[in-house]
């Protein structure tokens, strides 16, 4: 079995997978730790970390527009790829040492600005990298590593922070190492498809009405279910007002992306077997069902189960979505369309979360998560009867 899942996946997927994986792993170490950094060390409002994170994901949408057409003008994947992940790297250690919120703003910034700068050239090139037979298990087995950094993280966090005794700022510093291997890797090892340069096209400008009908329906879906996908901080939320105790609140993130971790090289394959579309709509059916159980919920029990779920959303739809928009652009358009796709999907995602924090003040919990559920629905059955 083993040997026939190594055959299936190339040595270049391999290593973007473990270069995922430690960045991952490395960044979620910080990630649960930095609110409580910048609240209890540095003194930033709530509103001021908020402010961070919005800036923080709104840089990283806008870029992987571009990042992917400049990607499709160059003729070039990895160049841009390791830029990325060398600009998220640089961050974390400077983290040890700064003294104003602002300057995690900055930092914050630069980490997604790399994000943004990688993450359509780096989907290109797992896709230049995989025969078309197994690119549903290349996606797949990608997703499966990256979300098994998001497990690995949690846990180192919480193995080295009694090390430290609660120092922040060195752990910082230890996070940085993962992060700094990442990028070696990737430098070193990690090898582009030459024959991409003699199929550049040089696109003037990442242009939506250029793609086919399939491909606008598709973005049309993602975009819709987006509006109604609002920030995974509203779960924890949720959790705590059905009086889950906050220590197991990272717990909750962990099985999350275990259960993630667990579905994603499986369900990759199958959708190489039963097509992109079918997977895609099963994801998005358990996530229907996933934020209907949210709004439903009266137990902290619910709640457990509920993030079970909800990794099973993660591990059908999040590497078949991004197999699909490979399966509908030829290779020397690819990038752009990972952009419009990431782009599209990024910047819906902060008034996404607008809109369901607006309702779960003036209309109620059940209200904001039914408004998920049913945008989600309404995704599925564009895609069901539209693509």
């Amino acid at each position: 079995m083993k040997n026939r899942l190594s055959a299936k996946i190339p040595k270049n997927i391999f290593l973007l997978g473990l270069v995922s994986f430690l960045t991952d792993a490395s960044s979620d170490m910080i990630y649960p730790i930095l609110p409580l950094f910048l609240s209890d060390v540095l003194g930033s409002s709530v509103l001021f970390i908020g402010l961070i994170e919005g800036v923080a994901e709104s840089t990283a949408s806008i870029l992987k527009i571009f990042s992917g057409w400049l990607s499709d003008r160059l003729g070039h994947r990895k160049f841009l790829v390791a830029l990325g992940y060398s600009l998220s790297f640089l961050g974390k250690p400077l983290l040890s040492v700064v003294t104003a919120g602002w300057q995690v703003l900055v930092l914050r910034f630069a980490d997604r600005f790399g994000k943004g700068v990688r993450t359509s050239p780096r989907d290109a090139l797992i896709a230049d990298s995989a025969a078309e037979e197994h690119r549903g298990l290349s996606y797949g087995f990608h997703r499966a590593l990256d979300s098994a950094g998001a497990v690995v993280g949690p846990l180192l966090a919480f193995l080295f922070l009694p090390l430290v005794k609660g120092n922040y700022r060195i752990l910082f510093l230890i996070a940085s190492a993962p992060a700094l291997l990442a990028v070696l890797i990737l430098i070193l090892f990690v090898q582009e498809k030459k024959r991409l340069k003699q199929k550049v096209v040089r696109p003037t400008r990442p242009k939506l009405f250029d793609f086919d009908r399939k491909f606008k329906i598709f973005l049309l879906a993602a975009t819709i279910f987006t509006l109604g996908n609002s920030s995974d901080a509203f779960l924890f939320l949720r959790a705590k007002g059905l009086n889950v105790d906050v220590i197991y609140i990272p717990i909750l993130w962990l099985i999350l992306n275990l259960v993630y971790a667990l579905v994603s090289s499986p369900a990759g394959a199958l959708s190489d077997r039963i097509g992109r579309k079918n997977l895609i709509i099963s994801g998005l059916s358990v996530y229907t069902l996933v934020y209907l159980g949210f709004a439903c919920a009266t137990r902290s029990l619910h709640v457990w189960i509920l993030f079970g779920m909800y990794g099973l959303y993660y591990g059908l739809a999040e590497g078949a979505m991004r197999a699909y928009v490979a399966d509908l652009i030829g290779e020397e358009r690819r990038a752009t369309a990972f952009g419009l796709y990431h782009g599209a999907v990024g910047l819906t995602a902060l008034p996404a979360s607008l809109i369901f924090g607006w309702l779960w003040q003036t209309a109620g919990v059940s209200v904001a998560f039914g408004f998920g559920a049913g945008l989600a629905f309404l995704a599925l059955l564009i895609l069901k009867f539209g693509v």
